[in-house]
C-alpha cells in the first residue's frame, strides 16, 4: 500500500515540513506540538485551496440537480413500476443536461487519499517507521515523534494509547469532527435548497450523506491518529465557512437563503432612500400580462425633501 501511495506520502510529508519550517524558523515558535499541529492545519489550507475549482463545480451541479427535480418526479410517476427503465431515463436526463448527481461527493472522495496518506505518515511516526520524505530528515522525524498538544501525542490514536489524557482529547476531537460533518451537510439541505428540492432521488442522496457520513467517522475516528482527526476537523470548518459564503452571496433560487438575501438587499436599499417592493410580495401584473411574466419593479428614487417628510 505504501508503494502505491508513495507520491502522496512524499507530497503530504513535504508540505508539512514546509509549514514546519515557516512556523519554526520564520516565526520562531519553539514548540514541537504547536508547530506540527499548525503544519497539519497548513496542509488542509493547501489541499482545500487546490480543491476550490472542484467545490465550484459541486455547487453548479447541485443547482442543476435542483432545477431537474420537477422532471425527475415526472419520470418517477411515469415509470413507477419499472425501476430499471426509471434508472435508464434518469441517466439520459443527466447526460442531456450535463449533470453529475455524485458531484457533491467528489471533494470528500478526492480528499480521501490525502487523509489516508497522512494517516500512514503519522502511523509511521508512532511506530518509529519514517515514511514519505521523513527517512531523509531524521531531525524532523524525531521532532514529529515528540509533538504533543495538551499532553497528547499527535501520532497516537484512541486505540493505540493507554494515556487517559490522550483518549479524552481523542474523543472530544472525534465528536467535534462528527458534529461539524453533520452541521455542514444539514446547512446545505435546510438553507440553500428550495422546498421542492427536498424530495426525490437527489434529496435521498443528501439525506444519506447527512446521516451516514457522521456515523462512518464516529466509528472510524477512534482508529485515526490525533493529527488525522485534526486534519478532518479543520477541513470541516473550512467547508462550513466556504458554504456560508456561497449561501450568503450566491443562494439557490427559491431557497430560504435567497429570501434572506432579498430582505438584506431591500433593507440596504431603504437605508439609501430607495423605495423597493417587499420580497415576500408578488409584483404587480400589467393588463395583458396575466398569463406571462410580470414586469420587474424597479426601485423608485426619492428626493431629499421627500425623505425628510417621511421621517416627520
Amino acid at each position: 500500500m505504501d508503494t502505491v501511495l508513495a507520491p502522496l506520502l512524499w507530497l503530504v510529508s513535504y508540505i508539512m515540513m514546509g509549514w514546519h519550517w515557516v512556523f519554526a524558523e520564520l516565526l520562531g515558535i519553539n514548540h514541537d506540538g504547536v508547530n506540527w499541529a499548525l503544519s497539519i492545519i497548513g496542509l488542509v489550507i493547501v489541499i482545500r485551496t487546490l480543491l476550490i475549482p472542484l467545490f465550484v463545480r459541486q455547487i453548479r451541479s447541485q443547482r442543476k440537480m435542483q432545477l431537474l427535480q420537477p422532471q425527475l418526479r415526472e419520470l418517477q410517476k411515469k415509470y413507477k413500476g419499472d425501476r430499471e427503465r426509471l434508472q435508464q431515463e434518469m441517466m439520459k436526463l443527466y447526460k442531456k443536461t450535463g449533470t453529475n448527481p455524485f458531484a457533491s461527493c467528489l471533494p470528500i472522495l478526492l480528499q480521501a487519499p490525502f487523509l489516508f496518506s497522512l494517516f500512514r505518515v503519522l502511523d509511521g511516526i508512532a511506530r518509529d517507521r519514517p515514511r514519505g520524505a521523513f527517512p531523509n530528515h531524521e531531525d524532523l522525524f524525531e521532532s514529529a515523534g515528540r509533538a504533543e498538544v495538551f499532553g497528547a501525542k499527535l501520532a497516537d490514536s484512541f486505540l493505540t494509547t493507554d494515556v487517559m489524557q490522550t483518549r479524552v482529547l481523542a474523543m472530544i476531537m472525534v465528536v467535534g469532527m462528527v458534529v461539524s460533518q453533520y452541521v455542514t451537510q444539514r446547512q446545505i439541505m435546510r438553507k440553500n435548497m428550495p422546498k421542492e428540492a427536498l424530495e426525490g432521488p437527489f434529496a435521498q442522496q443528501q439525506k444519506i450523506l447527512l446521516y451516514v457520513l457522521p456515523l462512518v467517522f464516529l466509528f472510524s475516528g477512534v482508529y485515526f491518529p490525533l493529527g488525522t482527526v485534526l486534519y478532518w476537523l479543520t477541513s470541516n470548518f473550512w467547508t462550513m465557512g466556504q458554504q456560508l459564503y456561497v449561501i450568503r452571496r450566491m443562494p439557490a433560487p427559491g431557497s430560504d437563503a435567497e429570501k434572506a438575501q432579498q430582505r438584506r438587499q431591500a433593507e440596504k436599499a431603504r437605508r439609501k432612500g430607495l423605495t423597493v417592493a417587499d420580497p415576500e410580495e408578488k409584483p404587480e401584473v400589467e393588463p395583458g400580462q396575466e398569463n406571462g411574466e410580470a414586469r420587474r419593479q424597479q426601485p423608485k428614487r426619492t428626493s431629499r425633501s421627500q425623505r425628510k417628510k417621511k421621517r416627520r
